[in-house]
Formats: structure tokens, sequence, C-alpha cells
């Protein structure tokens, strides 16, 4: 009599991409239940009027920008275009940190206008939602980073590891470019 043994295959799923994946699900939980919070507590008054400042807005305009130079990048590299891959990640990069640096002036507007972090929960909610956002931009950053460590000091060749890599950092960016578009729709509807 023969053994039986079982058959194991193997997941086409490319494990880096599913953490991602899981990681994006954990992070749309936390900013739900964020956002979840910002309008139960809204419900219960004692809640500090103020319009966003136009920062905002202007740096939604931004980080839409740097999805699309990220996007860019990638088809070049896909295509075998160098200059335009690298020129195009430097792009998305510059767009990244003028997007952080101007939620920090963003952050000073809404202290001008008097919406201090500690006045009320309507202000601190602000600075809590928009700061972890920020933070999660700056790991898009670290990502980046890496990206352009790739592009500039290892020969270029598209090989199928390395698109792999830089899809990961294009999907992680597109998805905290959405994200963005969704705080300041709900910061929008809400105030």
């Amino acid at each position: 009599m023969a053994a039986i043994t079982p058959q194991y295959s193997r997941s086409n799923i490319n494990s880096q991409k599913f953490a991602l994946w899981v990681a994006i699900a954990a992070m749309i939980m936390m900013f739900g239940s964020l956002t979840s919070a910002y309008v139960v507590r809204r419900a219960a008054g004692n809640w500090f009027e103020f319009k966003l400042p136009d920062l905002f807005f202007i740096n939604t305009v931004v980080i839409l920008l740097s999805s699309v130079t990220i996007q860019l990048s990638y088809r070049a590299f896909k295509q075998g275009k160098e200059q335009q891959y690298k020129g195009l990640l430097i792009a998305t990069f510059v767009l990244g940190m003028a997007f952080v640096i101007m939620q920090y002036m963003g952050w000073e507007a809404l202290n001008a206008i008097g919406a201090t972090f500690t006045i009320n929960p309507s202000s601190s909610f602000i600075y809590v939602i928009s700061g972890l956002h920020a933070a999660h931009v700056l790991g898009g950053m670290l990502g980046l980073t890496v990206a352009l460590v790739h592009a500039y000091y290892l020969p270029f060749k598209a090989t199928i590891r390395r698109q792999q890599r830089f899809e990961l950092v294009v999907q992680y960016w597109h998805f905290v470019d959405v994200l963005w578009v969704y705080l300041i729709f709900f910061f929008t509807i809400q105030s």
C-alpha cells in the first residue's frame, strides 16, 4: 500500500502585496473609526465651528498631482523609459514633501484662527486625523526613498522583482492619496 501524501500548492498571491493589502485594511478601519468618533462626539455638543484653511484644499491638489506623477513613473519604468521614470519619481517625492510641509502650514493656520489642539475636541480631531495621515504619507516617503535609491544606484533593468517592489510603493501612495481625498471631503461635509 502506498502512503497517501497531501498535495501542497503554492499560492499565486505575492506575500508582500498581501501584507500591504492587510495593512491598508487596518488603516481603513483606523481612519473609519476616527471619523465615526468625530461624528459621535460632534453630536454630543460643545463643538467649536470653524472653516478649514484653504491650504488643506490646495494640499489636496498637490497630493493628487503626486498620484499622477507616480503612476506615470511606473508606466515609464515598465516601458523602459529610464529618464522619464527617474524624473517623475523625483517629482513625486518633491510633491510628497510639499504635502507634508503644507500640512504643517495648515496646522499653523488653524492655530492662527484659534482652533488650537487643546481648545476643543473639534479642532483636536482635525489635528489628530490629519497628523496620522501625514505620518502615513511620511511612511510612503520612506518607500519613495527606497525606490529612488533603486532608480539611481542600481543599473536600470525592468525586472519582474523590481517592478513588483515599485508596484507596492505605487499602490500604497495611491492609497494615502485616496485616503486624503476622503478625509478632506469628510471634514468639508461635517463643517
